[in-house]
């Protein structure tokens, strides 16, 4: 069996975009450059838009609607140290406890002496109390309380350091290769240790694995009974200034520096709500990190557009198959196929597919026989499996024997 490639017509993206800087749509990290090398001979790569200046120590910004490709950065694989950014990892396995009813959100947690004495931004509450786990959840969110934290990391978990060892297995599960916790809150700890690579993997897939759950993130102020008010308004100040931004969580610790992971969605006519995601690392103060990460945001949707090219399901090839019940075979995506370049760009992008020759019958939904190579100016922007949209069976006998002798002569 030969290894062929084709040319497409039409472009074509799949939802596993794996983006120029090597972060991948399933939430797993390439090795990718930032931009892919040109060889020798290869046509010079046509000039991305420039970032803005960005006051941080380190910045991500990816496009989620096309599949989290990158669009811009600055050590993004530099170790830093995540703050109460690690509310995120907690929040996921929460979520992810909830969905296997292990824990319920009506369900009441005591308040340890560990969680009541927990330095730092506090829900407080107090070792009288027994918090439903929803009210707990938004004081870990909303008011990013660390005690919060510590009694939904004993109620999920049983105890502190096994829900830690938790969330490291977790981290390993979604491939943040660069990451090691040390406690569910975020206060300094050596080792505990991130890179805005993996935080941009983290909050994706927070956000698509428990897309009800994250609504939480949204939430603008949050008191619970009998606890003082002081501490009620959502830190993340850009839920005030653009009704467009959802989430996500704010950090903060002298080391660190004031941290903002924010997401933000907006309509567009051609593909509809196109959701980015911002990785703010390091800013001066808190309104810098707000700031800095609002002029990423209106930067990625005013400097490039997405393109939606196939609908969900729609075949984006239709190679020969032999000894098939059918002549050709669907390639395509379960997902409508986005597509994000530089504003204006749509007509430099091409795409090739590569797959095994000959395609010999039977193959099922869902199997995946092609790689898809997406290109801008001629340049490998992605790469991005291509799978079978519709069975196709077996040919009868005569068929099977007909499509072996042609076979045998080509």
């Amino acid at each position: 069996m030969k290894f062929i490639q084709e040319t497409l017509r039409a472009p074509v993206l799949a939802a596993a975009l794996a983006g120029a800087l090597g972060l991948a749509a399933s939430g797993g990290v390439g090795a990718a450059p930032a931009i892919p090398a040109p060889a020798a001979a290869a046509p010079e790569a046509p000039a991305l838009p420039q970032p803005p200046e960005v006051a941080a120590k380190a910045y991500l910004l990816v496009d989620v609607t096309a599949g989290g490709q990158p669009l811009a950065g600055s050590h993004i694989d530099e170790p830093v140290e995540p703050a109460s950014l690690t509310k995120l990892m907690t929040a996921y396995l929460v979520f992810d406890a909830l969905r296997a009813k292990k824990i319920s959100l009506t369900q009441t947690c005591p308040v340890s002496e560990q969680a009541w004495k927990m330095p730092g931004s506090r829900m407080f509450i107090d070792p009288r109390m027994q918090v439903p786990v929803e009210d707990l959840i938004k004081g870990m969110v909303v008011q990013s309380g660390n005690d919060a934290t510590v009694a939904l990391a004993e109620c999920t978990g049983g105890s502190v350091d096994h829900f830690v060892q938790m969330m490291n297995d977790q981290a390993r599960a979604l491939g943040m290769k660069a990451t090691a916790y040390k406690n569910p809150e975020g206060l300094p700890a050596p080792g505990h240790l991130t890179t805005a690579r993996d935080l941009a993997v983290l909050a994706q897939r927070l956000m698509r694995d428990f897309p009800q759950e994250v609504g939480y993130y949204a939430i603008k102020k949050y008191h619970y009974p009998g606890t003082p008010v002081s501490n009620e308004n959502n830190r993340n100040t850009l839920l005030l200034r653009d009704p467009a931004v959802d989430g996500l969580k704010t950090g903060h610790t002298d080391a660190a520096g004031y941290c903002l992971v924010a997401t933000a969605k907006r309509d567009f006519p051609n593909v509809g709500q196109r959701r980015l995601l911002s990785v703010v690392l390091g800013a001066a103060s808190e309104n810098a990190r707000a700031g800095e990460s609002q002029k990423l945001l209106n930067w990625g949707y005013t400097a490039y557009e997405a393109i939606k090219l196939f609908d969900a399901g729609q075949p984006a090839a239709t190679p020969k198959v032999w000894k098939g019940s059918a002549d050709t075979l669907k390639l395509g995506s379960a997902a409508p196929i986005i597509v994000t370049v530089p504003a204006g760009g749509a007509a430099r992008i091409t795409t090739e597919v590569a797959r095994p020759e000959p395609l010999i019958a039977p193959f099922k939904q869902g199997r995946t026989v092609a790689t898809l190579r997406i290109k801008f100016g001629g340049q490998v922007l992605a790469e991005a499996p291509l799978s079978v949209l519709e069975d196709v069976g077996e040919a009868g006998l005569l068929g099977r024997a007909w499509d072996a002798m042609r076979l045998w002569v080509r």
